[in-house]
C-alpha cells in the first residue's frame, strides 16, 4: 500500500518540471544573550546593481538615528558612519511590489515549485544526516521532524539558497523607500523595526552588520529568520555557545521548532483536513478571509455547509482554508491550530499547505 501511494504521488511530482529553486522569504528569539554568530571572514560587497544613497540626508533616516541614540544608546556619529555605507537596492523594491491584480492565484502552480523531486530527495538526505537533532527537537518542542525538514526545504533548499543581498542594504531600503502600496505605512514601520534589530543583533553579536547576507527582504540563514526573529526565537541547539543560523543546520532545526511552538503549535495534533462545501447555499462564505487563526467549531462549519472529508478529533477549532486554482475549482480545507502556526512563519495559505505537502512527501520517500 505504501509503495502504491508513493508511486502515485511521485507521478504527480514529476509534472513540476525545472522551475527555478528560490527560497521563500519572510520568516518571522533567545532569552540568553542574543545571537552570537560566527564573525565574518571577508568583506561582503553590495549586490551588483545596488546604488549608493546618502541615507543620512533623508529626514526619516535622521529621525531614526536620533531614536536609536535615545532608545538603544548608539553613538550618533558611528551610526551615521554605518548608514553612510548602506546602498539603495531597487531590486528589493521591485520584488516587494504585489503581483498584477489580473493574474489569478494558482495553487497547483505554486505547489509544483516546492513539492518536487529536488526538494524531496534533499529533504530525505538532510533528515538522514540530522536525524538525532530532529528527534531531539521533536521530543523537546513537539514539532514533527518532517515539518521542520519541509520548512527548511521550502525556505532555502537546505541551505543552498540563503540569499546574497546585504541585509543592511535590503532593510534600510525597504524601511525608508517601501513601494507605494495600500499597506506601505505598516510595512515601512515593520522594516524600520528590522533595521533596528539588525543593528542591535550586530552589536550584541560583535559582528559587522554588513557581513550579514540574506534575502531581498533581509531574511537570514538556513531558516530565513528576520533579524527580529533571530533575537526573539532562535536557540543555540548544537550547544556550542552561540546562535548561528547561517552555518549551523542544527541551530536552524531547534530555532524553527521553538518558533512554531511560540506561535501556537500543538503537539500531537493534525494540520489540515480536506473539506467539501454545499454550494447550494452561501453561509460558508462568511468563514473566508477570517484571518490566520483556527477559531470556529466544527458544529458552526457544518451548519454553514462545510463538511470534512475525514472526520477530525472532537473539540478542535478550525479555520476555512481556500486554495484558489486559477480557472480550475478552488480547493477547500479545514485548517487546525498547527496549520495557522505555520502561517506565522509566512502569512500565506499557499505557503503553509506547501510545507504540509512537502513534509508528507519527504516522510513517504524516506520510509519507502
Amino acid at each position: 500500500m505504501k509503495s502504491a501511494l508513493f508511486t502515485r504521488h511521485a507521478s504527480l511530482l514529476a509534472l513540476s518540471s525545472a522551475l527555478a529553486l528560490t527560497g521563500c522569504a519572510f520568516a518571522n528569539e533567545s532569552s540568553k544573550k542574543p545571537g552570537t554568530i560566527s564573525k565574518a571572514r571577508k568583506v561582503v560587497k553590495p549586490v551588483q546593481g545596488d546604488e549608493f544613497a546618502n541615507f543620512n540626508q533623508w529626514r526619516d533616516v535622521s529621525d531614526f538615528i536620533d531614536q536609536m541614540v535615545e532608545k538603544n544608546g548608539f553613538d550618533k556619529q558611528q551610526l551615521q558612519a554605518t548608514l553612510s555605507k548602506t546602498h539603495y537596492v531597487d531590486s528589493a523594491i521591485q520584488l516587494m511590489k504585489p503581483a498584477p491584480a489580473s493574474k489569478p492565484k494558482n495553487w497547483v502552480a505554486y505547489r509544483s515549485r516546492f513539492v518536487e523531486p529536488v526538494r524531496i530527495d534533499a529533504g530525505v538526505a538532510f533528515w538522514n544526516v540530522h536525524a538525532d537533532a530532529l528527534a531531539r527537537a521533536e521530543a523537546q518542542y513537539g514539532v514533527p521532524a518532517e515539518i521542520i525538514v519541509a520548512i527548511l526545504g521550502v525556505e532555502t533548499v537546505y541551505g543552498r539558497n540563503t540569499g546574497n543581498f546585504r541585509v543592511m542594504d535590503a532593510v534600510t531600503t525597504l524601511a525608508f523607500s517601501y513601494p507605494d502600496t495600500p499597506n506601505r505605512t505598516a510595512r515601512s514601520a515593520y522594516f524600520r523595526g528590522e533595521l533596528e534589530n539588525t543593528l542591535l543583533f550586530a552589536r550584541e553579536s560583535g559582528i559587522d552588520p554588513f557581513s550579514l547576507l540574506g534575502s531581498y527582504a533581509g531574511a537570514i540563514g538556513w531558516p530565513q529568520f528576520m533579524p527580529g526573529s533571530i533575537r526573539k526565537f532562535a536557540v543555540d541547539f548544537d550547544g556550542d555557545g552561540r546562535i548561528d543560523l547561517r552555518n549551523s543546520p542544527v541551530d536552524a532545526i531547534g530555532s524553527i521548532a521553538r518558533f512554531l511552538v511560540l506561535h501556537g503549535w500543538r503537539s500531537g495534533e493534525p494540520v489540515v483536513f480536506p473539506a467539501r462545501l454545499d454550494t447550494t447555499g452561501s453561509d460558508w462564505q462568511r468563514f473566508i478571509g477570517q484571518g490566520l487563526e483556527a477559531k470556529f467549531s466544527l458544529q458552526e462549519l457544518r451548519a454553514a455547509g462545510v463538511t470534512p472529508l475525514i472526520e477530525p478529533p472532537a473539540g478542535m477549532p478550525f479555520g476555512l482554508v481556500d486554495l484558489q486554482n486559477g480557472e480550475e475549482p478552488t480547493e477547500y480545507w479545514l485548517g487546525a491550530a498547527n496549520f495557522f502556526a505555520i502561517t506565522q512563519y509566512n502569512r500565506s495559505f499557499f505557503y503553509a499547505m506547501s510545507v504540509h505537502d512537502l513534509s508528507r512527501a519527504v516522510r513517504m520517500a524516506r520510509n519507502y
